[in-house]
């Protein structure tokens, strides 16, 4: 127990001040009594030698600069005869956050030390050992022979050859290698014998199906497949079944994919999401195809796009996308309250899937094409099954291409919902020089999805029925409304202090209060939420975390010597 240690290392402290010490240079010169030689026997000429007992180093805690690796020195210049003719010589070395310090003792083996067993005091030499639980990294080493403990031995039997090692990874390596390159090819065969019974008109099985499509959400499957359907001259046997949202430009089906006649009607579909534009929305359809149609645009908290199609019959253009059955975030908030955890993954999710969006490299360090999305608002941010964040709807989406002059970007227009644009977008005095301004502006926007996710989650205390920003305006302000309120009285969504009770949401709000500053060029950048919202992850463990072990028993120590 704690107290046993205490007890313990007082007992040290009265023990080492009861043996006889003395350095190196002088121990010619110190009269030894009696009291520290073994009983004399006179059975044998050998009885008339006086046997010594143990010599050990013997110095109290202190600093060393042992790193705990090889093979150290400790810095103890003082030698000790020990009391009992059993005692044995130890060491120890312990790391607690900087502070490393030896100790190094006498002790007999028939007795715990710190409430561990002294079983390899055997040895001629001192191998350190890692005891676990004692508060902090705490290494210990005994051994029989005299001043053994003067130098230990870290890892000295458990230190793999760097050949072994080698030759015991190459057999999984190999196996690794055969196993990627075997579903590789089974997956581009699976793709290309799809891809050959489309052409032919051979009705598809449904296990080809999701060889082109992929599952509704996680997905691995490759952005190629979305540009090869793209090239498809015949139309997918999609059968629309609701309308499950309308906004400006279109409006979305959930609807199925049917697989040809010979699978059952209850297992022969794959569920989707068809956004269908009329002709005259020709341009926000081209726009929004164009961007999906950009491999590296592919990101779990995006979309999963699958194609686009002229359906000239119906006089429609058509986006087919996966799924979302939760629905987008507006409707969501309105019929749920989420918990602390679901607003975590809510808005790290958004923060990430907006990031990427903006970063000008994919995940793995490719260049990509930023993109300014212009139109963030909780109604165009489906809720996926594992209640994380897709961004959708890239109608009004922009490509920052270096190459785009500023007259291209002036051509662009103020657009957007007016209830969530940026202060520089409603005034019409966005820095058309700089490109990361159309990103700060979608930072903004994102900052109010985040309010608006904070006014439902129940870690607030009381949450009210939901409202979306600005609520005391009306359901569609225009521009000069928002004006009046953003421009001239620099307003924005109160935050209640009852909000900042909760440490998470505290951090939350700090980073909205940054996100939707009047100065573009103040605000923070989408990676940097996404990270905020990263770090957050461990805010319940770190509220379990106490002090060492170690440290109250010194103190108590202290006193005691006092």
């Amino acid at each position: 127990s704690q107290i046993e240690r205490w007890r313990l290392r007082l007992d040290l402290k009265k023990k080492k001040k009861r043996s006889f010490s003395f350095t190196r240079c002088h121990f010619n010169s110190i009269i030894i009594f009696n009291f520290f030689f073994k009983p004399l026997s006179f059975s044998s000429p050998d009885s008339y030698i006086l046997k010594v007992r143990r010599l050990c180093k013997f110095c109290d805690v202190q600093p060393t600069s042992c790193a705990g690796r090889g093979s150290c020195k400790v810095e103890c210049d003082i030698t000790s005869i020990c009391t009992h003719d059993d005692d044995v010589c130890v060491a120890i070395w312990r790391k607690k956050d900087d502070n490393v310090t030896f100790d190094t003792v006498c002790h007999n083996p028939a007795h715990k030390l710190y409430g561990l067993v002294l079983d390899d005091y055997n040895n001629s030499k001192c191998e350190m050992k890692e005891r676990k639980g004692m508060g902090s990294s705490f290494f210990m080493c005994s051994c029989s022979e005299d001043e053994c403990n003067e130098r230990i031995i870290f890892n000295s039997r458990n230190s793999p050859d760097v050949a072994v090692i080698l030759v015991s990874l190459v057999p999984l390596l190999v196996m690794a290698i055969v196993v990627i390159t075997s579903f590789y090819c089974y997956r581009v065969y699976r793709q290309r014998r799809a891809n050959a019974k489309r052409k032919k008109g051979t009705p598809l099985d449904f296990s080809d199906a999701h060889a082109i499509m992929g599952d509704d959400e996680g997905s691995d499957s490759s952005s190629t497949h979305a540009n090869n359907l793209n090239h498809n001259t015949e139309l997918l046997p999609i059968e629309l079944d609701i309308q499950v949202g309308k906004g400006r430009f279109a409006e979305v089906y959930k609807a199925k994919l049917k697989q040809g006649s010979s699978v059952s009607d209850e297992q022969g579909f794959e569920t989707v999401a068809v956004k269908i534009f009329s002709y005259e929305e020709y341009a926000s359809w081209k726009n929004e195809k164009d961007i999906f149609s950009d491999a590296d645009l592919r990101h779990e908290n995006v979309l999963h796009f699958l194609t686009a199609e002229e359906r000239k019959i119906q006089r429609q253009y058509w986006l087919i996308t996966a799924y979302q059955p939760r629905g987008n975030l507006q409707d969501y908030l309105t019929h749920h309250i989420v918990s602390w955890h679901d607003l975590w993954l809510l808005g790290g999710s958004l923060a990430s899937g907006l990031a990427h969006l903006h970063s000008d490299h994919t995940p793995c360090g490719r260049y990509k094409v930023p993109i300014a999305h212009r139109d963030i608002k909780s109604s165009n941010i489906l809720v996926k099954g594992d209640l994380t964040c897709c961004l959708c709807d890239f109608g009004l989406a922009l490509r920052l291409d270096n190459s785009l002059s500023v007259d291209e970007l002036a051509n662009s227009g103020q657009v957007g919902t007016a209830r969530y644009m940026a202060p520089e977008v409603l005034e019409s005095r966005i820095n058309l020089e700089n490109i990361e301004s159309f990103k700060q502006a979608d930072v903004y926007s994102m900052a109010l999805v985040l309010w608006e996710m904070i006014s439902r989650c129940s870690a607030i205390g009381e949450v009210k029925e939901y409202e979306p920003p600005f609520g005391n305006l009306r359901e569609h302000p225009c521009v000069e409304s928002m004006k009046d309120s953003v421009l001239r009285d620099r307003g924005r969504p109160e935050i209640p202090n009852s909000w900042i009770n909760h440490t998470g949401i505290q951090l939350v709000c700090s980073s909205i209060d940054d996100c939707w500053d009047h100065d573009p060029e103040a605000r923070l950048t989408a990676q940097c939420v996404a990270e905020r919202f990263e770090d957050m992850e461990y805010l319940d463990k770190l509220s379990d975390c106490s002090d060492s072990e170690e440290k109250i028993p010194e103190e108590i120590i202290v006193v005691d010597e006092k």
